[in-house]
């Protein structure tokens, strides 16, 4: 009887952590996961808690990867560093690929990719060498996560 009330005491202390975590800006669940363990709270609790904040809808994995995704887009990235982006955040393949599929079509990138371009364009315009400028541009799209599809595509227009 005693133990019960010691497990109950403690996993809704861990309620209120994770309550407080999530208050700063949307987490997924497994940010949520890591960063109860980090506090040193058992595993059975952790999993209890991050289940009831999924209950409750505290935590939605497929909302939190929609948000990433608009504000990396309003970044400036590509699908590729969004992917990895995404990975780190401890999201499933399978909401990843749903959300980039539905939410970041390759025609967005490819206008992603010239809104980057022409906003770094007069200092790549500083390099005399064509072949030096290209590869500067190419390097520096590849950097920010777009494909080498679309960065070809966007630098071939740019030439016309």
């Amino acid at each position: 009887m005693e133990e019960d009330t010691l497990s109950e005491i403690k996993t809704r202390a861990a309620m209120d952590t994770a309550v407080r975590i999530l208050t700063s800006r949307g987490h997924t669940s497994s940010e949520l996961a890591r960063k109860l363990k980090s506090r040193q709270i058992k595993p059975d609790i952790v999993s209890r808690v991050v289940a009831e904040c999924e209950r409750l809808n505290y935590i939605n994995d497929a909302g939190t990867a929609q948000q990433y995704l608009e504000e990396l887009k309003r970044k400036g990235y590509g699908r590729r560093y969004v992917l990895t982006a995404m990975r780190k955040k401890g999201l499933d393949v399978e909401i990843i690929e749903d959300v980039l599929h539905r939410g970041y079509p390759e025609s967005e990138e490819r206008e992603n990719a010239i809104i980057m371009l022409k906003k770094k364009l007069p200092a790549f315009n500083r390099e005399k060498d064509p072949y030096k400028r290209k590869s500067k541009i190419y390097r520096y799209l590849y950097n920010r996560g777009f494909s080498p599809e679309v960065i070809t595509a966007v630098v071939n227009s740019m030439a016309d």
